[in-house]
This record gives C-alpha cells, structure tokens and sequence, in this order.
C-alpha cells in the first residue's frame, strides 16, 4: 500500500471541506478560492480514485457511502497533520501582568493593539485587580502600581508617571467651571487637597462616589460632573474631545506610577519586550 499515488494535496483539502459543509460554496469561501475550483478539485479526485464521492443534488451535494467513509479517513489524517503542526509551530509566550482596572482600561488598554502589532509573539495576559498581586502564588511577571520608595531587595522598579492630578469634565460642563457641577469622588479621596491648593480649604464635598478612578472619570464623560484623576490616565479622552481640563491647577502625589519586576526571578525575552514598550511608552506620556 505505501506504493499507491496519493492524490494532489488541493485535491484532498477541496474534499475535506467540501465533506464537512456538504456545500462547495461553503467550502471555497473557507479555502479562499472559487466555487468553481472546489467543484474541479472533487471531479479530478474522483477521477483519480475511480470512485463517485458525491452525490450531485439540486441543492447541494451529498456523500456517497465511499464517500463517507473515504472522508472520514481523509479528515482524520487531516486533523492528524494539524496536531503535529501545532506541536512543532511555538506557541505565543505567555507574560502576565497585573495592573489595577484604572490603569488597565484607561491607559493599558487603548495602548495594547500598538503592542500586539509589534509584538505578534507575545500573549500578554492582563490580571486587573485592586489587590497586590503576588509574584509567586499569583505566577504574574510584571505589576503596575501606584506607590513609592523605598521598596524590597527583592523587587525592581522602574518609574513610569508622576501622579500628576487635573480636575477634568465633559467639555460643555468644562467651560462653566469648578463652582458649576458636582464633584466625582473615588477612594482617593483627592477633593480636599484639590480645595486646599486653591486657598478654599474645607469647600464642597458632596457628590457622587465611585469604588474606582475609571468610574469617576466614565462619569465625568457622561457630563455627570467634575473627576480629579492622574493626567496621563486621561490623555486619551482629552485628546479625543470627551473631557476638557477644567482649571489649570495641577496637584502631586507623593506616590508614583511604577513598573514592578521581581529583581533575581531570571527573566524571558518577552517579558523584557514588555517592559521596553511599557517604559517606551510611558515616556510619550505627555507631561505639563
């Protein structure tokens, strides 16, 4: 049997996909190529085989009972190629990083398809969470967080942004001013240091919370009022048009955006590609 002729590769595929569909037009649109190019591919296995594998029907084709059971072979040989493919072929390495969900919808998100387009190979994982991840029991490679020096022997970090908070509303609320609209809180509780940098120490608290900046800030482009947020998680929308900076008065946090690694954990390629295009990155971030 190692002597028999196998038939034409294209010859086999038109078959395989045309015994799945049980239509030619569906399976030329899944190899790419015409209807009419399926039908000849099919006739010149038949040909091959001197055997009918299809039953000719008004609306569609059938197999015939050499036909099913020749495609069964065919298709598992098929599938048995693709194992093997896969097997060989490397997989996308995987690099997990674990960010707060402010960070990751506001800034991580809207920069990731400039990552995948440069990086195809890396299947970056995003674990959002408020909580401290853990280097070891949560198996992560990379944190962003909001905090500041001195930090352990055991971790690297690198600065990415200085927390530089602006007061920020939908621009028709914008253009009327602080006095015009409510204030959006979130857990960092800003407001009061906003109101003391403005000499008005003890001014309005009230107005609506959120568990979350990202929150605050949806908000606040819903022209719910006014958020105080870091500007670079904001450059996005501001760039857009959806939030305008309400007054120019920028405050600091002592804490700052960092990028966290685990200082003697060997490091791969690709979690080293990451930390290049977030450092990159953030160095774009546009500053005062």
């Amino acid at each position: 049997m190692s002597d028999t002729p196998l038939p034409p590769l294209n010859a086999l595929r038109a078959f395989d996909a045309a015994g799945r569909h049980l239509n030619f037009r569906m399976a030329a649109s899944e190899l790419r190529v015409t209807q009419g190019a399926v039908a000849q591919h099919v006739r010149a296995l038949e040909k091959h085989l001197g055997v009918t594998l299809f039953e000719r029907r008004p609306k569609g084709v059938a197999l015939t009972q050499m036909g099913h059971e020749y495609h069964a072979n065919i298709a598992h040989a098929f599938d048995l190629m693709r194992k093997a493919t896969a097997q060989v072929r490397p997989l996308p390495q995987k690099v997990i990083i674990s960010v707060t969900p402010t960070f990751a919808s506001k800034w991580l998100i809207p920069h990731l398809p400039a990552f995948s387009a440069r990086h195809p190979d890396v299947d970056l994982r995003v674990l959002a969470t408020e909580q401290m991840s853990s280097f070891a029991s949560d198996g992560i490679d990379l944190a962003v967080r909001q905090t500041a020096p001195p930090f352990g022997a055991s971790l690297q970090a690198w600065p990415l942004f200085a927390s530089e908070v602006i007061a920020v509303a939908a621009p028709d609320l914008a253009n009327k001013g602080l006095k015009a609209a409510p204030k959006l809180h979130d857990t960092h509780d800003l407001w009061p240091a906003f109101w003391r940098a403005l000499g008005r120490d003890g001014a309005e608290a009230r107005g609506m919370r959120f568990s979350q900046t990202a929150l605050a800030i949806d908000a606040a482009i819903a022209g719910q009022g006014i958020a105080l947020a870091s500007r670079f998680l904001v450059e996005h929308d501001l760039a857009a048009g959806r939030l305008a900076q309400v007054t120019d008065l920028v405050i600091e946090e002592p804490s700052e955006f960092y990028l966290l690694a685990k200082r003697n954990r060997k490091r791969t390629p690709h979690v080293d590609h990451v930390i290049d295009w977030i450092l990159e990155e953030a160095a774009q971030a546009p500053v005062r």
